[in-house]
């Protein structure tokens, strides 16, 4: 199983770190300026990467990311495409930890097991796919067992009031990371993240992978305050998607933007 995670969590640990993971949607809003996004933000320095596959309906997400979906596929771009960028970045960073965030649609319209083996083949590390609860995915064969053939992290979501129950079940499950959600809702709204001190401590006593908490984090006060509830690190996406959406007329300032924003992102998940 990959353990890049893994090492990037220890490695952080030591330095007093947290991780900032940007979330960017593949190939918007073509495949060019997204293999150029990528490599931005990781020489900006994000520790690691998670990858959204463009999708006709991303349920979970809002305005600013379905519209990143939209661009992405009227590009032309497809899964075949979406996986050969992330065998570029690979290729580039040995060690960085990529995972991706994907609808079951797409996965299945490719083939469980061949999506997976996909995944093996390109070195991704996770694969979260947001619209199947965690209990389909741990008694319906494909998924988990695809995914333990080919090496590759499951990735769950962990909601911010989630039972005992769940929480022991999600933890016996996520591997890599724990997308710990701050709030109800959907991606890239204006509700302000919420703080599940008490969620994240039982996610650690159960001994589920590290969290990094989403939804609702844009700023690096943002990243301050979430790295105060005691999370591994932090993703933040609309954000991020909104300076490519800013920017499309101007690839250089997007690029600049971008920078800055992770320089200034991954600053504030240095702990004091």
């Amino acid at each position: 199983m990959s353990q890049r995670f893994a090492d990037k969590f220890s490695e952080l640990s030591l330095k007093h770190e947290g991780a900032f993971v940007p979330f960017v949607t593949l190939c918007d809003p073509d495949y060019e300026t997204s293999l150029s996004i990528l490599k931005t933000l990781v020489e900006s320095g994000a520790d690691a990467l998670e990858l959204g596959f463009p999708f006709s309906d991303p349920c979970a997400d809002g305005p600013v990311i379905q519209k990143a979906n939209k661009r992405a596929l009227s590009s032309g771009a497809r899964t075949a495409d979406f996986f050969h960028l992330i065998g570029q970045i690979r290729q580039l960073y040995p060690t960085l930890p990529i995972s991706i965030l994907v609808y079951s649609n797409v996965v299945v319209a490719r083939g469980i097991d061949k999506f997976y083996a996909d995944a093996q083949a390109v070195g991704l590390d996770a694969v979260l796919i947001p619209d199947v609860p965690f209990n389909m995915l741990s008694t319906q064969d494909d998924f988990c067992a695809c995914a333990r053939r080919h090496e590759v992290n499951v990735v769950l979501i962990c909601p911010p009031n989630a039972s005992d129950h769940t929480i022991r079940s999600i933890s016996g499950i996520t591997q890599g990371y724990t997308y710990m959600l701050s709030r109800f809702g959907i991606t890239g709204t204006d509700y302000s993240f919420g703080q599940p001190v008490e969620v994240i401590k039982k996610l650690k006593e159960y001994g589920a992978a590290p969290s990094l908490l989403g939804f609702g984090i844009s700023t690096p006060e943002d990243a301050k305050i979430a790295m105060q509830t005691g999370v591994a690190g932090i993703i933040a996406g609309s954000a991020c998607e909104k300076i490519i959406e800013r920017q499309l007329e101007n690839k250089t300032a997007l690029l600049s933007e971008l920078s800055a924003y992770v320089k200034a992102m991954k600053a504030a998940t240095r702990l004091s």
